[in-house]
């Protein structure tokens, strides 16, 4: 029993390690932009192609683009972000399989914890670009759409990329979930829809016109 609560200690120390050195690498990064998908995606994928555009543009546009490090639509957010303009960062997670951080970064982080990694990805970004993934995929983008819709954190634009992949959920949503009263009508107005990189850009830099207009200093912020 004594181990087992000296084991448990020591998880509160690694958790408290793991947001200091987060927040404090990332604390002056500036004006960043998430991008999420999947792990599994070939380079030859559309998709792939697509998101080392929309992070080429963003980068180019002095943003910063933050992945989850790895390979396929993060490796091809901070490849498309590497040496642009901005940083290219990535929030690296450890996992048996799948998870090996990608080379063009140049900023890395190291997490053993994903709720950790996932405030940092909220902290440090002022909107997502979510291109088609799986299961950790749409947990990012129904997280961000819980906390916005909770005012929890203020609104930022997050972005679905292609509109074919998530066709299905969002028909689901309208017809299911929402007649059913489970979210209301507005909730469908938090998220955006494009089908190409070209649609990224002005969202973003019309939500950092407007976020730099607010002067007087917001608590959702400090998440």
């Amino acid at each position: 029993m004594e181990d087992l609560k000296t084991s448990e200690a020591w998880r509160v120390f690694r958790i408290q390690a793991e947001l200091i050195d987060g927040i404090e690498t990332l604390k002056d990064l500036g004006p960043a932009i998430s991008i999420f998908g999947s792990a599994r995606l070939p380079e030859t994928s559309s998709y792939y192609q697509d998101a080392v555009t929309v992070a080429r543009n963003l980068s180019q546009a002095q943003f910063s683009v933050i992945s989850g490090g790895g390979p396929s639509i993060m490796e091809a957010a901070n490849k498309g972000a590497y040496q642009q303009g901005g940083h290219s960062v990535g929030l690296n997670i450890a996992l048996p399989h799948e998870q090996s951080p990608n080379t063009t970064q140049d900023i890395s982080l190291t997490f053993r914890y994903f709720f950790v990694r996932k405030l940092m990805f909220v902290k440090s970004s002022m909107g997502y670009v979510v291109f088609p993934g799986g299961f950790g995929t749409l947990d990012e983008f129904f997280e961000a759409l819980t906390l916005i819709q909770t005012q929890k954190i203020r609104e930022f634009p997050v972005i679905l990329y292609g509109s074919k992949f998530w066709a299905g959920l969002i028909e689901w949503l309208k017809t299911e979930v929402l007649p059913t009263g489970c979210i209301d009508e507005e909730d469908l107005l938090l998220f955006h829809i494009v089908d190409t990189p070209d649609e990224v850009l002005p969202i973003m830099q019309e939500h950092f016109h407007r976020m730099s207009q607010v002067k007087d200093e917001d608590p959702r912020y400090n998440v």
